[in-house]
């Protein structure tokens, strides 16, 4: 698999997303023993720059590197010299002079990693940008699907809340739709994207119709650092309709799994019960599998790197 960067889940090939997955499901497993270090990437250097807040991601990204034999460093951005006025192309020459091998990002606007990807000579990987795309949340969440339900083909999925400002939904829509998956979004109009009807999935704007007989229920956080204006009424009324308790829930499969990417608003999006609930939720295992997946998609790159530059030296 030819892949010099991971930018975006539209450029992959169902095969390509397939062999991510199962070489993340071989690490998922492989961490769950005492022998879960390794020296894949073992000289390699991987900078981490979180332009926004993140635990579960840069948290996984460092694990993942770390576990892999990787040299890893975390820039501070708010204390970078960005905020002295280096524009981002300038920070990624600096940077790509120090010779790092991988690049993890995670930015505000969309486009940005993407623009960094064609000024450095190493691998990049997207950690989210903007509204655009969040790749390896989106790879995480397949996985976890994949090992819950056996398959990750033919299932009905509801993506639920915040739609327009999601890029895990973005890249959940790509991808689940290139699995063969049938897709609904269930959500406030107001929290719909513009062109809703060419992203190939059914629409619904009442919760308990959008979640019959599905297999799996994806729930997202309302992202109001991306919202400009009133969007909901309040929370306490887009809990009402649209919160996920077990009435609504009851609607589902007996077997649906619940989904939450994290960091969850508890009685806003998802009652804590439901959330907590081991016999439905998935959410932590979603935890446990961005560490394999980001294993994977680094490794996966690395290994490229090396042959290309093994090609390039002949």
């Amino acid at each position: 698999m030819q892949l010099q960067h991971l930018l975006g889940i539209e450029p992959l090939q169902p095969q390509q997303i397939k062999e991510i997955l199962d070489l993340a499901d071989q690490y998922a497993d492989r961490n769950r023993t005492s022998s879960r270090n390794s020296k894949v990437l073992a000289g390699c250097t991987q900078i981490n720059m979180f332009f926004e807040n993140s635990t579960r991601t840069q948290a996984s990204f460092e694990i993942a590197g770390k576990r892999l034999g990787a040299d890893v460093m975390n820039i501070a951005m708010q204390a970078s010299s960005i905020k002295k006025g280096e524009t981002l192309v300038d920070t990624a020459l600096t940077l790509n002079a120090m010779h790092p091998d991988l690049l993890v990002v995670r930015h505000p606007h969309s486009g940005a990693v993407d623009l960094l990807a064609q000024k450095v000579n190493c691998a990049v990987l997207n950690a989210g940008d903007g509204r655009h795309e969040h790749p390896t949340q989106a790879l995480l969440d397949a996985l976890t699907i994949r090992r819950s339900k056996g398959r990750l083909h033919r299932l009905n999925i509801a993506i639920c809340g915040d739609i327009a400002h999601s890029r895990v939904a973005r890249s959940n829509l790509i991808l689940l739709g290139k699995m063969e998956n049938r897709i609904r979004l269930v959500g406030p109009a107001t929290l719909m994207p513009a062109g809703i009807n060419e992203f190939g999935a059914e629409v619904f704007h009442d919760m308990e119709e959008g979640l019959k007989d599905v297999d799996v229920v994806m729930m997202l956080r309302l992202q109001r650092e991306r919202m400009d204006g009133g969007f909901i009424p309040s929370e306490r009324e887009y809990y009402h309709r649209y919160g996920l308790n077990a009435a609504k829930l009851s609607n589902a499969k007996p077997d649906a799994i619940v989904m939450h990417p994290g960091p969850m608003n508890r009685g806003v999006e998802i009652d804590g019960d439901i959330a907590d609930d081991l016999s439905r939720s998935v959410i932590q295992e979603q935890v446990e599998m961005g560490v394999a997946v980001r294993m994977a998609a680094m490794d996966i790159l690395m290994r490229n790197r090396r042959q290309n530059l093994e090609e390039a030296q002949r």
